[in-house]
């Protein structure tokens, strides 16, 4: 068996080649060429969790589970929340082959099908970026995303602002008092805070938008309010992940505020052609990230192919 760590994990998935795996890994979910369960959480004390992801592709048989921890705390001790192992089988023997650090996998392969999602639903002249959370997946997806547009103005904001200024002095960003002077100029933004309710409401949002909504992966927590949710065309990573635990798409369906139809499809479906993305220059579009096994065994399964040669 293969271990890979974090280190080898980021040297052997940059996002360039990162991007491209998660578009054609999201195809595949949408063409029924892979299978996977929703994920099962186990809450834990003091606000953390564990988490299991198992699934397969049927393309070659690689099969495997995502086993994480989330640690909320972890984040001020300068260690990622999220803890654990991506484990890969063979489909030929049934025997275990790679484990692969999850956490590293985790956080790249996130921002890289957020940078994909963007590419196929923002404006093609998108040039400003709004950031709203300054963890680890800010620090990604600003990476990601710089990938497929070339990004001319960086905002970002978060509740604490020593915090929002030391970002934004890494990566070249104006710290913001406020979400809504963060994206009220934004082309692209992306949600990734620990937020349990609504930050960003529908009327700081400029019509031509792009939003990856990414903090909350569960039912539960929100970052988007019920009026954004139904104003713009919505898309999922995966349709039966959203519909059960897709928090914002959860929360406006049980307003009233849309009927099930407004979850149009998936993103896989618009990589692919068979679904409209974006139709006019003035709406706003939504990418519903819950993370989806497939993205992370079509990681690990590009991983251990570069490792053997």
């Amino acid at each position: 068996m293969i271990f890979v760590s974090a280190e080898e994990v980021a040297r052997l998935l940059p996002y360039e080649e990162c991007i491209p795996l998660m578009r054609d890994a999201m195809i595949a979910l949408s063409k029924g060429r892979t299978r996977q369960l929703l994920r099962a959480i186990l809450d834990l004390p003091e606000g953390r969790a564990f988490g299991s992801m198992p699934g397969a592709m049927l393309d070659d048989g690689v099969f495997g589970a995502k086993l994480v921890s989330v640690y909320p705390e972890n984040f001020a001790k300068g260690i990622s929340s999220h803890q654990g192992v991506v484990a890969l089988f063979d489909g030929a023997t049934g025997a275990p082959t790679a484990m692969l650090d999850a956490a590293e996998i985790t956080a790249i392969r996130t921002a890289a099908a957020s940078a994909a999602a963007t590419d196929a639903l923002a404006r093609p002249d998108a040039r400003s970026l709004a950031v709203l959370g300054y963890g680890e997946q800010g620090e990604r997806h600003v990476a990601a995303i710089r990938c497929i547009r070339n990004i001319q103005r960086l905002t970002v904001w978060g509740r604490d602002p020593a915090k929002a200024e030391a970002f934004a002095a890494a990566h070249g960003a104006a710290a913001c008092a406020t979400v809504a002077e963060a994206v009220t100029e934004a082309d692209i933004v992306c949600t990734v805070s620990a937020s349990p309710e609504p930050i960003l409401l529908s009327e700081w949002v400029a019509d031509g938008t792009h939003i990856n909504a990414v903090g909350s992966s569960r039912a539960g927590p929100v970052e988007i309010d019920n009026e954004l949710v139904a104003r713009a065309r919505f898309f999922a990573d995966h349709e039966e992940g959203v519909r059960a635990q897709g928090a914002e798409y959860l929360n406006a369906l049980a307003a009233g505020a849309i009927g099930p139809e407004h979850l149009l499809g998936e993103i896989g479906e618009v990589f692919a052609g068979t679904l409209q993305g974006r139709v006019s220059e003035g709406d706003v579009t939504i990418y519903k990230s819950l993370g989806s096994i497939v993205q992370d065994l079509a990681s690990g399964r590009h991983i251990v192919a570069k490792l053997k040669g």
